[in-house]
């Protein structure tokens, strides 16, 4: 797998980097608020983009399960604090998906609601078959997302030719920033690794 077309994968850190990730984070977590947002740029260690140099925050935010929540303040006021804990620390992304349940919603309303929150790198996921269908999904995701989406992968390479060409299309026309892919059982690596030879891909998950 050339390195140059993936993002560096982050189960390889060693023991050491990780005990130094979790003490910066912590350290970072127990300034106050106002200190950790003056902060939060360098509070977290960054990696390039390889297509882009872009930097990303090594530490993202899942949104599966926690964030298919309801419309209630109960449900959602611990949510927005979880997001805004993310990015005093110095976090940006946020990775969600149409089959996280009201995830993705939940995600768009709470960063519409707060003006106050730095731009994210939000990534989410297509996951049906056909290409008609996955536009269709693709349309619903960036309208509960709340506009242009950074990243945008074929999940689980579930009829992925129908979709890389979308994906290449939304991303000239700007409506995407990344393409990628994700799969994580051993009998699709050789799948995966002919896509990036083959595909100008951004990211693998």
């Amino acid at each position: 797998m050339s390195r140059s077309k993936r993002l560096a994968d982050p189960t390889r850190l060693s023991r050491r980097d990780l005990l130094r990730f979790g003490a910066a984070s912590a350290a970072a977590l127990a300034l106050p608020p106002a200190t950790r947002a003056a902060a939060g740029a360098t509070a977290m260690e960054t990696r390039p983009i390889p297509s882009t140099g872009e930097p990303l925050p090594v530490i993202g935010l899942g949104t599966w399960q926690v964030f298919d929540a309801g419309t209630s303040t109960a449900e959602r006021a611990p949510l927005k604090e979880v997001l805004r804990t993310l990015f005093e620390a110095g976090g940006r992304a946020i990775d969600s998906s149409p089959m996280y349940g009201r995830a993705e919603a939940v995600v768009g309303d709470l960063l519409r609601a707060e003006p106050s929150f730095p731009r994210p790198f939000v990534a989410t996921k297509v996951w049906t078959r056909g290409r008609a269908e996955g536009e269709r999904a693709m349309a619903e995701s960036e309208r509960r997302l709340g506009g242009r989406l950074d990243l945008l992968q074929v999940h689980n390479l579930l009829d992925v030719e129908a979709h890389l060409p979308t994906l290449r299309a939304w991303r000239e026309q700007g409506r995407i920033r990344h393409v990628g892919i994700t799969h994580y059982a051993r009998s699709a690596f050789a799948e995966l690794e002919r896509l990036l030879r083959t595909e100008r891909l951004d990211f693998v998950q």
